[in-house]
């Protein structure tokens, strides 16, 4: 009931901006970290040099959840590590400027590092300076947003409303909760600005970040998160379209909000979004994953209930599953392929096989309540090397996430009033 009241009082406050947006919606680039537009892009690298670097950070990541700490009914525990896979550009304040930050659909929060810094990780572009806008401002201990934020606390004798946001690698956000102007520049309209934004602006930012990005774009559905804060302009809606990691197109998928963000036509299946604790993460609920004609039933999760076993997430790359239900699933994959097996070069993915001209892979179907999603290639293997292809599914007891390969060349979209995720089969590059 308090963050159900908490929710309300916080879209209240948001209602002034809701005029602020086109109605038809927007769109905005979504940056994976090894494209050219990307500050993490290295030219020298071949394709699946990059893919190997994709699948060893999201071991790094999801193995640091192997602790006690990361309870999935942690307020700040976040499913998703810092460090995502994407990145958009968006800037803060007034005048304003401009910021490059994960997108990340299992957090909330937007956050930025700021100066006065008393403890940041190094970053190699400016640091927001508050003073310098002139639309910031801090929020009070007693104002209805610091009330709203299940990651704030207060310090009365200051009348200072604060947050701390911990990860599951042990870094963490530490700053004030602040109000300020957003400004999103679409790719087929003017840019858009939304008024008096809840912000996070860090001034003790610890761990392990990475020195080109500048934050986290929260796209949970938290109250603070850009989704909901965007409010009825975009009804809603969003949606996005990943382009292969091997496309020459070099990376450079779409994100879209509002009627833009709609998925609608031929091929279209859709899932319910089911609600639950917390309500960051967008939780759908799979029933079984096919191989070719063997159909293998999912049991459930940590997630707890059967309805909403498993978190779909635009920043994990894996696909990952409790350990008895990946063993048979690996083995169902396995008993259909001829070629040789060999060891993962990384000694990350357990099955391998020499890619050569006869290597070809099952079909696989995840079957969704009220909708089956078939996966293709380029959604189930990944090539480590030149001559090395690897399962993009992974165990692990702690996390249940529907990850990123798994969603390429897929037109996703999420409608959080009628509470569906929607899969439409798309030519990502073509978008």
């Amino acid at each position: 009931m308090a963050s159900l009241i908490s929710a309300t009082l916080l879209s209240l406050l948001l209602l002034s901006n809701v005029n602020a947006y086109p109605k038809h919606g927007f769109t905005l680039e979504l940056i994976h970290r090894d494209s050219p537009k990307s500050p993490f892009y290295n030219p020298d690298e071949t394709s699946s040099q990059r893919m190997r670097n994709v699948v060893r950070r999201s071991a790094r990541s999801t193995l640091q959840f192997s602790n006690d700490d990361a309870s999935p009914n942690s307020p700040q525990s976040v499913i998703t590590s810092n460090r995502g896979e994407y990145l958009m550009n968006i800037s803060i304040g007034t005048p304003p400027f401009p910021i490059l930050a994960i997108a990340d659909t299992g957090s909330d929060l937007i956050w930025t590092q700021c100066n006065p810094c008393k403890d940041c990780y190094k970053q190699k572009a400016p640091l927001f300076d508050p003073k310098q806008s002139s639309t910031y401002k801090k929020v009070s201990c007693s104002s209805s947003h610091c009330r709203a934020l299940e990651e704030a606390s207060c310090s009365t004798d200051k009348d200072t409303c604060s947050y701390t946001i911990s990860y599951g690698d042990n870094s963490y956000t530490k700053g004030d909760v602040a109000a300020d102007t957003l400004t999103i520049g679409s790719s087929r309209l003017r840019p858009v600005s939304l008024r008096n934004v809840i912000i996070g602006c860090g001034h003790d930012n610890t761990g392990i970040f990475d020195a080109a990005g500048s934050g986290i774009i929260g796209l949970g559905g938290g109250s603070t998160s850009l989704v909901s804060q965007l409010g009825k302009s975009i009804n809603g809606k969003f949606s996005y379209c990943l382009v292969p990691l091997t496309s020459e197109t070099r990376l450079t998928s779409k994100i879209n909000f509002g009627t833009n963000g709609f998925v609608s036509g031929d091929g279209v299946v859709s899932t319910p979004l089911v609600k639950k604790d917390p309500s960051t993460f967008y939780f759908l609920t799979l029933e079984a994953i096919s191989v070719g004609s063997k159909k293998i039933h999912f049991a459930g999760t940590i997630f707890g209930t059967k309805e909403g076993n498993i978190v779909i997430d635009l920043g994990t790359t894996l696909t990952l599953l409790p350990s008895k239900f990946y063993s048979k699933l690996e083995s169902a994959v396995a008993s259909t392929i001829k070629v040789e097996r060999v060891q993962d070069p990384n000694r990350v993915l357990s099955l391998c096989y020499r890619d050569t001209s006869s290597f070809k892979v099952p079909d696989i179907t995840v079957h969704f309540k009220g909708g089956d999603v078939k996966l293709h290639k380029v959604n189930t293997f990944v090539e480590v090397s030149e001559d090395v292809s690897c399962f993009a599914f992974a165990e692990n007891e702690q996390l249940t996430i529907y990850g990123n390969l798994a969603q390429m060349n897929f037109l996703v979209g999420y409608d959080t009033v009628s509470e569906t995720v929607s899969f439409k089969r798309t030519d990502c590059a073509q978008m």
